[in-house]
């Protein structure tokens, strides 16, 4: 109970400054993506998600990042909106849509009930934080629908991983957080990655995260949680192995990207799945791989289609 008390006071606290710097906002257009229009409040309502939802505190100094990262995630949710109704596709499952809800707030160590008195207390309306859920949740529905014919899992690699697994006791998970950027030209990487770096040493992985990563792991600057070695490319696995604890990978080529990563912490767990488990997962996993690339392409592709005007 005193832990729950501590965070709604850390949240209560944080907007006190921003709210009254903002007390005479009102609902006057900001911008419209298509035909959605989007007001100065829905970004405010925005930000404040984004804070209680990565458990962070307001300050000045965010102001400008924390309105970047609003704009973005605003814009392209109502993009996804857009083509869900294009579509006329907005079917989702309860069950996840409930198992979702309660992990954000798991991820913030409260349950629901508390989430949503956060929420009540800073006065936002938690069916904002339901719609985002649902529009994400209907989102992914419908891009397996429109490319689940395409979802060719290469058997020959899948039970070559199995082989490697069913031979340890032993398996190594990583604590790690992602930045993904743009596909970039061979001669200018180097010297964008150098770039990025020194961001970095300044800024912190977090912050550089948010700001620049296109995953959608950027709004929790980057954080994935632990993630078990077996259920990543061998061509992921190998960096993950010869990359140090607190130290940044070296860029790894994806399809649609440039992948790197921080590795925060390493352990050794007991290897207790059965045979026909390790497949499943292993099966799921790379189903997720090339969906999330399906979603990411389709996603550019819609973006591109639909105007998005900023009237400040």
């Amino acid at each position: 109970m005193i832990k729950i008390k501590k965070i709604i006071l850390l949240v209560l606290l944080s907007f006190t400054f921003f709210v009254k710097g903002n007390s005479e906002i009102n609902d006057a257009l900001f911008m419209t993506v298509g035909n959605i229009p989007i007001t100065k409040s829905d970004i405010v309502n925005e930000i404040k998600i984004i804070l209680i939802l990565n458990n962070e505190s307001y300050s000045d100094d965010k102001r400008d990042r924390l309105h970047e990262i609003a704009v973005r995630s605003t814009t392209k949710r109502n993009i996804k909106e857009i083509e869900l109704a294009r579509n006329n596709f907005f079917r989702f499952n309860n069950e996840d849509f409930n198992n979702e809800l309660n992990k954000l707030a798991t991820d913030i160590f409260v349950d629901l009930d508390t989430l949503k008195n956060i929420c009540a207390s800073n006065e936002l309306d938690f069916s904002i934080i339901e719609r985002q859920v649902q529009v994400e949740l209907a989102w992914n529905g419908l891009i397996y629908e429109m490319y689940k014919s395409r979802l060719t899992i290469n058997q020959e690699q899948i039970e070559e991983q199995l082989k490697l697994m069913q031979n340890s006791k032993k398996v190594e998970e990583y604590l790690i957080s992602e930045i993904i950027i743009n596909s970039i030209q061979g001669d200018e990487l180097e010297s964008k990655i150098k770039e990025i770096k020194n961001r970095i040493e300044i800024e912190g992985f977090e912050n550089v995260a948010k700001d620049i990563s296109i995953s959608e792991s950027s709004i929790k600057g980057g954080d994935l949680g632990w993630i078990n070695e077996n259920i990543v490319s061998d061509q992921v696995k190998s960096v993950l192995i010869s990359t140090p604890v607190g130290n940044l990978s070296n860029p790894i080529q994806l399809p649609d990207g440039v992948l790197f990563f921080k590795v925060r912490d390493r352990r050794e767990i007991d290897s207790n799945l059965t045979l026909e488990d390790m497949k499943n997962r292993l099966v799921a996993n790379e189903k997720t791989k090339i969906l999330q690339m399906h979603s990411k392409s389709h996603y550019d592709k819609v973006r591109r289609s639909i105007s998005v005007k900023f009237y400040q």
